[in-house]
């Protein structure tokens, strides 16, 4: 059925589709008992949930988007990239006027990329890349603000593992040198010795996601501000091993005291 509207109703199908939903679901909390709307959230959560967590995962949600939208998001959650840092270096990329946010013009670039690598952006009009761009800024700007900020865009491009995640990191075990070493290796990309620039910003970017579900550009920069500020022991702008350290430790001994 979904593949017959889209046909019928051509490129503008993802984005009447969003603003329908919308729609809908203002209507229903308007005329709706708090009961029938449960009902109808177990409905939907039932056909699409299908690792029953009660949410709609990214693979869940392709399957109700038309095929290309479909396809991008399932593109990113099957090629997730390898860290922070390899996103902060996209978010570099794509952030051409460095305002700390992904807005329309430059969503639809970042897209045309994903297309390319997957050898199908011939196959995409720009009038198509605009829906998707329109189609991913609903999905994902959770302000709805116009733009992505650095936490929606983190949905939209998934990294395979924040390592900080970690049930070492988390636990009130004691960590070990090689914990230290395996963190500091997997930021220090270039291996010079010190984790610096993007590096730094793809380490800070781990960090904030375990304490905020939303942040920004601006609050990424008050993290480094207060990260060099209080561990900088040598004023250099970057961390190195021993830095690190002191940075690890105090993090862990914060969260295995629930602080």
């Amino acid at each position: 059925m979904l593949k017959f509207l889209h046909a019928k109703c051509g490129a503008k199908f993802s984005r009447d589709l969003l603003e329908l939903y919308k729609l809908m679901l203002s209507e229903i909390e308007r005329v709706v008992s708090p009961s029938a709307l449960q009902d109808a959230k177990d409905l939907v959560l039932s056909a699409f949930d299908e690792n029953k967590d009660g949410k709609i995962e990214i693979s869940e949600l392709a399957q109700i988007l038309p095929t290309e939208e479909n396809f991008l998001l399932l593109f990113r959650k099957d090629n997730p990239l390898e860290s922070s840092v390899e996103f902060m270096k996209v978010w570099r990329e794509f952030d051409t006027d460095h305002s700390g946010f992904i807005e329309g013009d430059e969503l639809k670039n970042f897209l045309r990329h994903l297309l390319l690598q997957c050898n199908k952006e011939n196959t995409v009009t720009d009038e198509q890349l605009i829906v998707y761009a329109d189609t991913m800024l609903q999905l994902f700007d959770r302000n709805k603000d116009g733009k992505l900020q650095f936490s929606e865009m983190a949905k939209l491009l998934p990294v395979r593992e924040n390592f900080l995640c970690r049930p070492v990191f988390k636990s009130a075990n004691k960590l070990t040198k090689d914990d230290i070493e395996r963190v500091f290796n997997l930021y220090d990309r270039d291996g010079n010795g010190t984790i610096e620039n993007e590096e730094l910003n793809g380490f800070l970017k781990d960090l904030m996601e375990l304490v905020e579900e939303d942040y920004d550009a601006d609050d990424l920069g008050e993290c480094k501000r207060i990260l060099l500020d209080k561990c900088d022991l040598n004023h250099d702008g970057k961390i190195n091993r021993e830095e690190l350290t002191m940075v690890l430790m105090s993090f862990n001994k914060s969260l295995s005291q629930g602080n």
